[in-house]
């Protein structure tokens, strides 16, 4: 099947957010993490099809979800889970939140690698825990953490860990996955898991680890959080998972959520079984898209003085660092040119942008001759 990703649907008078940050300014927006990509037409008429039934009341959790969703662990990832640890979310943040409420007290801290993406350090101030960060350090290209330099208390609970990286787009090898999970051993941490980008591994030979499928004793300290939300462009949709083995852990975090986070729109319920069933063809189609999108932009940063980029294993997001421009705020100043990307600050790190690759080409390479035109403004 052929798939068009070069298509330009005008997202600018629709309901996007993404779109509707800079509505009526020349700003191209390449901030939050959702492509420009019409979703797969399986989701599409899967969505039709519930809709012309015409009734909407209260919904269960289809079967088949559950089914694919077990069958996608064991096939993809070599991870035999059970339907009973699959709690349905309205979204991964939501996750994040009740993760850390139910496994932390008054007083505790969490842990989690620092740059992060936004919600993980929301999460913790929301429900006024206190956050340790363990640096991520560039290794041979890649952004990794320096589990070995924290200084912990002997009051922290929740180690809290985003794999593929986001912003930094590192897929965590099996020896680096075991380290934390050492880690996680030594100092008696539960572990949650956000590895909503699982499915956009974009380097040929890299293969995604789910934390959980370490060991016996990984799953049992673990909430994994999954989604297709990112891979097939439905996170207006809602729909994501936990997957927890241990049953008091599971409990807990049941009982948190209750009264509090809400079920899951029955839509996004269809929409994300259609696109574990039937949109492989689709995310491997993207997959090679979004490759060819990452290299072309890494060629061109390269070329660019003033900036750097480690490419990403996965995700459609580059980090860029644009210390070497000497601006005080570089997501500021790349706006002035057209340019709307994610502030690092956000993050944790000010001198850096995050660039959402996840668009046509003609959108990137427009891109591209601002962030030129940015750069030698500069010399």
């Amino acid at each position: 099947m052929v798939f068009d990703f070069d298509q330009r649907i005008d997202r600018g008078h629709s309901d996007s957010l993404k779109w509707h940050k800079y509505r009526d300014r020349d700003v191209l927006p390449l901030w939050v993490a959702d492509t420009d990509f019409r979703s797969p037409s399986c989701i599409i008429e899967a969505i039709q099809k519930r809709v012309a039934h015409g009734v909407f009341g209260y919904g269960v959790t289809p079967a088949g979800l559950t089914e694919i969703i077990v069958q996608r662990m064991a096939e993809r990832y070599n991870w035999t889970i059970r339907p009973e640890w699959i709690v349905i979310l309205p979204g991964v943040v939501s996750g994040l939140n009740i993760a850390v409420r139910a496994f932390t007290a008054a007083g505790e801290r969490t842990v989690a690698p620092a740059p992060i993406y936004p919600p993980f350090r929301g999460a913790s101030r929301l429900a006024d825990r206190a956050q340790l960060s363990l640096p991520l350090q560039r290794t041979e290209n890649r952004w990794v953490m320096d589990i070995d330099r924290a200084e912990m208390t002997g009051n922290e609970r929740l180690l809290m860990l985003c794999n593929p990286q986001n912003p930094g787009g590192t897929v965590y090898r099996r020896d680096e996955l075991s380290r934390q999970l050492a880690f996680a051993q030594r100092h008696d941490l539960i572990v949650c898991s956000d590895e909503i980008h699982a499915d956009l591994v974009l380097t040929p030979g890299v293969q995604h680890t789910p934390f959980a499928a370490l060991s016996e004793d990984a799953a049992q300290r673990s909430i994994t959080l999954i989604s297709p939300s990112k891979s097939f462009n439905i996170a207006g949709l809602g729909a994501s998972m936990a997957i927890i083995p241990d049953d008091t852990l599971r409990r807990r975090f049941k009982q948190v959520r209750e009264g509090i986070v809400p079920g899951v729109d029955i839509l996004a319920l269809v929409a994300a079984e259609a696109a574990w069933r039937e949109g492989e063809a689709w995310l491997q189609a993207q997959i090679a898209y979004l490759r060819a999108n990452r290299d072309w932009l890494a060629s061109r940063i390269d070329a660019l003085p003033g900036l750097d980029m480690v490419v990403p294993d996965a995700t459609y997001l580059g980090w860029i660092d644009a210390s070497g421009l000497q601006v005080d705020n570089p997501a500021r100043y790349f706006e002035q040119y057209g340019l709307g990307f994610s502030p690092g600050h956000d993050f944790g790190d000010d001198r850096f942008v995050r660039f959402n690759f996840g668009c046509t080409r003609a959108t990137l390479q427009e891109a591209a001759a601002r962030l030129q035109r940015a750069v030698e403004a500069r010399r």
